[in-house]
This record gives C-alpha cells, sequence and structure tokens, in this order.
C-alpha cells in the first residue's frame, strides 16, 4: 500500500499536466550545487546544475502555455483561442526523490513526461470570474518514459485522467483526477493499477491538486505577469 500512495505522489508530480507547466520554472535539479569558487564564481555564490540543450527546449515551450493560460486567469476575458500546449517535462531522480520528500523510494532514475493540454478559454474565465464554477477538462493522455537505475531499457508508461476542479470566488476548494485507462510493463502496471484506484475511490491527492492549482493561479503566474499580452500584464 505504501509504495502505492508512493506511486501516486510520483505520478501526480511527473504526469499532471499543469503541474508540468506549473513547474516551468524550476531547475533541472532542484538540489545546489556549491562549486570551487573561481573568478566567474565568487566564493559563497552557489549555482545549480545546468540545463541540457533539450530541457532548454522543453521549459521555453512551457513558458509559452504558462503565458497562455496566465493571460486568461488575469484577464477573465473568454474571447479568444482556447489553451492548447504539448508539454514536455525531464524529471531527473534527484529532482524526483526530492519532491517525495525522502520520505518515499523512488525505484527508478530519470522521467521524461508529456502529455496535451487542452482546455476552454471560456471555462477558465468563468473559473475565475463567478462565484462558484467546476471545471471539467476532458479526458487528457499522459505519457512517461522510466529510466532504470541499472542498464537497461526505459519503462514507458501511459495513464488517461479527466481532472475536475471546482473554484469558489477565483479559488479551487476540491478537485478529483478521475484516472482512466492505463498502460505499461506489468511490474509498473501493477503498481498503476492499485494506485490509481486507489486514489478513484478515496481522492487521497485531491487535497494536493488544490494546493498545486492555487499556487499556480497565484505565485506561478506572477513570475511572468509582465509577459502577459492582456490587461492582465499591466
Amino acid at each position: 500500500m505504501k509504495r502505492c500512495i508512493g506511486l501516486l505522489a510520483g505520478a501526480i508530480i511527473l504526469l499532471g499536466p499543469a503541474v508540468l507547466v506549473a513547474e516551468e520554472g524550476a531547475g533541472p535539479d532542484q538540489t545546489v550545487a556549491t562549486p570551487t569558487p573561481t573568478a566567474s564564481t565568487p566564493s559563497g555564490e552557489t549555482r545549480g546544475p545546468e540545463f541540457t540543450a533539450e530541457e532548454k527546449a522543453e521549459k521555453n515551450a512551457r513558458k509559452a502555455c504558462k503565458i497562455q493560460i496566465c493571460d486568461v486567469l488575469a484577464s477573465k476575458d473568454p474571447a479568444g483561442p482556447d489553451i492548447s500546449c504539448d508539454i514536455v517535462k525531464t524529471w531527473r531522480e534527484a529532482t524526483i526523490t526530492k519532491m517525495l520528500g525522502g520520505q518515499i523510494e523512488w525505484p527508478w532514475g530519470k522521467a521524461v513526461c508529456q502529455s496535451r493540454l487542452d482546455v476552454k478559454r471560456g471555462t477558465l474565465a468563468k473559473a475565475m470570474s463567478e462565484d462558484a464554477f467546476e471545471v471539467s477538462m476532458p479526458a487528457q493522455k499522459l505519457s512517461c518514459t522510466l529510466a532504470q537505475k541499472e542498464e537497461g531499457k526505459p519503462y514507458g508508461i501511459e495513464v488517461s485522467i479527466a481532472p475536475k476542479v471546482a473554484f469558489e470566488d477565483g479559488k479551487a476548494v476540491k478537485a478529483e483526477l478521475n484516472w482512466g485507462e492505463a498502460s505499461g510493463p506489468m511490474l509498473v502496471y501493477a503498481l498503476i493499477y492499485a494506485g490509481t484506484g486507489l486514489d478513484n475511490s478515496t481522492n487521497i491527492l485531491g487535497p494536493q491538486v488544490v494546493r498545486m492549482t492555487n499556487e499556480f493561479i497565484t505565485k506561478k503566474c506572477a513570475e511572468v505577469r509582465n509577459e502577459l499580452p492582456g490587461d492582465g500584464g499591466n
């Protein structure tokens, strides 16, 4: 049971489309390296690991999607194109381990996750402008490749979710992920099947989704406020 919950915690961190966008600002590894002081790196200054070329490209694409979403949230304007983004995120093993709080063992190496985020613009605008509103997203297909710690072919997993988030006065108050069909190697699939079934019956991850949604609306959107094309950038 503990491992199922651990996999679920990892799944929401790795696979949630909004999370992938929200983590745009995070570095490839959230641990902080302490380099040897040099002329270009003064004593006492720290620098994290560098992005790879692929990670830089992923980051730029996620930021563009983040700006689209935050512009609608800030302007509350239903007129305009809907949100449609292809999102890719590489998670390094050390980052995943840290995000799991060190309480749950992550049994794999790095993960490369991708999803397509499709949201109606009018739906987001109503969530921000109406006293109470529920956002019901269509099923989103999410996939990850999980590197093995030792040599071997990465595991491929795929799962669908159809999230629902209830808003009151522009703030998320309740959420459900509504996990759907999943596929993957038997060892991984067994954990996914048990874990997603547990969340569908108990909504153990709902409060986590609420927390991350509200953080995205406030903190994460504030990071790109000056880059919003609409009135929200003023």
